[in-house]
């Protein structure tokens, strides 16, 4: 196979495996000759680079005519007899580089277009403008910094099997220049949202992965072993504890942001590993949450978009605060007309979810956990603009404070955007009884066969014993966060590496 048609013409079709070993038997050879030359690529060390392409484009009024050193990766090529054209690939985008066999000579040049797409050159050139426009580098000389032996795909966002991407996420990146955008855009989230907190007088603290109990949570753990202790643990499902314990030391704001690992279901939004932050604040509760968490959702979007609008999967959302305020009841009520909180008993309450269609097994549920389930039956995905969802029932909510106007209910939001959840807020339980008594239901429920409920946690316990100041604490998924501003509708696609299920040998 001829290399050379294969670079300088996009095929019709997928390369099949017998010819990319072809090419691959192609560049091996052309290593080789290198190295057999001398000039073996993979021993330089180092190359200074003097500018992005981004930038030179960006500035080209104070460049033009001034020499410049580029460093990236080779995407396209034509030869033209003694001139050719070629585009590098940088962090910051692709310039054009143009090169002459009167400027590099005869033996440079013949090498220059011997390059193979995918090798990673050094340009050394004056900056200028073609014919057509184009801000582009003449090549003055080139150094050849990495050899790569493995051509890329031509249309490798038509592969078919889209596993791919995922599975060779650096593929991806060097050839969709929309997938390195939304990279680059999660980093500056996240370095948006630890500033804002930063400012806010937030310390960031790290807690451990590793874990005797799995609490924080009602979530289905991953379980490992200690060998020198010779104890079962626990990969963190939340960071919650032991950063309340940090405000009940003292440390009156802080957070985290982190992996959390949860051993659940594989879909659109969920991956067993993913990133949150979690942040708590003495001396206030849910509803200083909900303002804070309004405040960073609007910054990250302007920073991101440009405005408080962003379009989601087709759908314009507004994120610009205040977000509407809903309590649980009354969104089921909106939509369903079903009042549970009305019912007197929990006998009257499952006759009201049958009523309405509500299926479940337990023919004992009480009547808070039936309000839940209602919500996630026939409320969460109607939810498109952004809401919080406020006062949750006290049964599925074991470290939210009771409401003292009614202690059947919590002071827990969680916000709704498109049809998902983004955060889960409580103003914190610190009645060291009450908390007691919850872990022991929730151990109930796990004797039961729910291993999703929580352990008792006798640390944080003794901890709430010395006392926890009335406390805010909260919750943002930030791979979530990152689909909705960047307008991708699978958590792969904002994950780096993803969660694969290995290939078979």
């Amino acid at each position: 196979m001829d290399e050379e048609r294969n670079v300088n013409a996009a095929p019709e079709q997928e390369l099949t495996e017998a010819e990319i070993n072809e090419l691959v038997r192609i560049r091996m050879d052309k290593l080789k000759s290198l190295q057999d030359a001398g000039k073996n690529p993979f021993e330089l060390m180092r190359y200074d680079q003097q500018y992005y392409s981004g930038d030179i484009i960006k500035n080209y009024e104070a460049l033009e005519g001034k020499t410049v050193r580029i460093a990236g990766r080779m995407m396209s090529k034509r030869i033209m007899g003694k001139a050719s054209f070629t585009h590098l690939l940088d962090y910051k985008g692709n310039i054009q580089v143009y090169a002459r066999l009167d400027d590099l000579g005869e033996d440079a040049y013949a090498e220059f277009k011997a390059l193979d797409i995918g090798d990673i050159l050094g340009v050394e050139g004056k900056v200028f403008k073609t014919r057509t426009g184009e801000v582009s580098i003449h090549a003055e000389s080139y150094t050849l910094l990495s050899k790569s032996l493995r051509p890329l795909p031509e249309k490798y966002h038509g592969l078919k099997d889209t596993d791919l991407r995922y599975r060779q996420r650096f593929v991806d990146l060097i050839v969709n220049p929309e997938v390195r955008k939304t990279f680059i855009n999660r980093s500056a989230i996240i370095a948006a949202i630890r500033q804002r907190l930063n400012e806010k007088g937030f310390i960031e603290v790290e807690t451990p992965v590793l874990n005797s109990t799995a609490s924080g949570a009602s979530a289905r753990p991953f379980t490992t072993h200690h060998n020198t202790l010779d104890i079962d643990m626990f990969l963190r499902i939340a960071t919650e504890i032991h950063l309340k314990m940090c405000i009940v030391g003292g440390l009156e704001r802080v957070y985290e942001m982190g992996r959390i690992f949860r051993n659940e279901g594989m879909d659109a939004t969920h991956n067993p590993e993913f990133t949150t932050i979690e942040l708590y604040q003495a001396y206030t509760d849910y509803n200083g949450m909900m303002e804070l968490a309004e405040e960073l959702i609007s910054h990250c979007c302007t920073l991101v978009n440009g405005t408080t609008t962003v379009t989601f999967q087709g759908q314009e959302i507004n994120l610009a605060a205040p977000f509407e305020r809903l309590s649980m009841n009354e969104a089921v009520k909106r939509h369903t007309g079903a009042d549970f909180m009305a019912c007197e008993t929990d006998e009257q309450a499952r006759a009201l979810a049958k009523s309405i269609g509500l299926y479940f097994e337990d023919k004992t549920i009480c009547r808070g956990l039936l309000l839940a389930e209602a919500f996630d039956a026939f409320v969460e995905d109607k939810l498109i603009q952004p809401t919080f969802i406020v006062d949750y029932p006290v049964e599925n909510s074991p470290l939210a404070k009771r409401k003292p106007s009614n202690p059947a209910l919590t002071e827990r939001f969680e916000l709704f955007i498109a049809g998902h959840e983004y955060a889960n807020a409580f103003s914190e339980l610190n009645d060291p009884i009450d908390q007691r008594s919850r872990f022991v239901q929730q151990a109930m429920e796990r004797a039961k066969g729910d291993d999703e409920a929580m352990m008792i946690d006798e640390d944080f316990c003794t901890a709430l014993e010395y006392g926890l100041p009335p406390t805010g604490g909260m919750g943002i998924g930030i791979d979530r966060l990152v689909m909705l501003l960047t307008d991708n509708g699978t958590i792969r696609d904002v994950l780096l590496f993803p969660t694969m299920k290995p290939l078979a040998k």
